[in-house]
């Protein structure tokens, strides 16, 4: 089955998903505040910039599945999207945020250039079919329960309420309680479906429920995870990235270093180069 032709997102500067390059959605788990979010933007673009990696700059206005209650959401919908609509502006590059419920499609889909479905709700027909319709990309969590080749459901899904750019993002699947695994056959099954393919290379190494009422995670297999997932031909990688993770609100334990990138961007850069080479 031939692969889907790639597309382009962003508007001031445009990301190719799915070409002969490898592209990066990173940023932190969730809007902290205004002056956070635009100084996260402005330090992953340079990076990118200086890498020559394209980047869609990801946070979340609200983070709706968090173990407990009483963890921190984000600033919700309106202040969120207009916090990210700033950035969006002052940065240049494309947006991509979560949407939770179909309520919040429309404002989303105004502000973010690629509107992300969780991997908890990618069941969810009446969201996937919402987000497919606003004409924006959509990038598609595998849910953590899920076998690889269910997501030709999901694609159809998107595609019967008029998708046309839609990525699939590994995130690992369950293994046991407060663990993940990663079958690299899984990316390989996604391609098939004729769509880009991302890793999820942060919440990959996330333990869910692992902490006192939190998610817990291992940051230290991020890298090799992705240096993997690229050797075996994925079209972009996915993490999030934080300037002090320790402090993050949302996903700490699992969040690169922000001085850690670029060096992560090169070594993954030299290897999406050879793995290209010998296709």
């Amino acid at each position: 089955m031939s692969r889907r032709r790639n597309f382009l997102v962003g508007d001031q500067q445009q990301v190719e998903v799915g070409g002969d390059g490898l592209f990066l959605i990173a940023g932190p788990c969730v809007v902290e505040s205004r002056d956070s979010a635009l100084r996260h933007a402005a330090a992953v673009s340079e990076i990118c910039r200086r890498t020559g990696v394209g980047v869609i700059f990801k946070s979340s206005f609200d983070k709706a599945n968090r173990t407990s209650g009483s963890s921190f959401r984000g600033p919700g919908a309106d202040e969120g999207l207009r916090i990210l609509a700033e950035v969006r502006k002052e940065s240049g590059l494309p947006i991509l945020t979560d949407v939770h419920e179909t309520s919040q499609v429309t404002a989303a889909s105004e502000v973010a250039d690629v509107l992300q479905i969780p991997a908890l709700l990618s069941r969810q027909t009446d969201l996937i079919a919402a987000a497919a319709a606003s004409g924006k990309a959509v990038n598609i969590k595998k849910g953590q329960f899920s076998a690889p080749w269910d997501m030709e459901h999901v694609v159809a899904k998107a595609e019967s309420a008029g998708g046309e750019r839609i990525i699939l993002t590994e995130r690992g699947t369950s293994f046991g309680y407060g663990n993940l695994v990663n079958d690299f056959r899984s990316l390989e099954i996604m391609k098939e479906l004729r769509v880009p393919v991302v890793f999820d290379a942060t919440h990959s190494v996330q333990l869910p429920s692992a902490g006192d009422g939190v998610s817990a995670g291992e940051r230290r297999y991020a890298a090799p995870l992705a240096r993997a997932a690229v050797a075996v031909g994925v079209d972009g990688v996915f993490m999030e990235v934080h300037e002090d993770p320790d402090s993050a609100l949302s996903d700490g334990p699992n969040s690169i270093k922000l001085d850690d990138l670029q060096s992560m961007l090169d070594s993954l850069r030299a290897i999406d180069d050879a793995a290209r080479a010998s296709r």
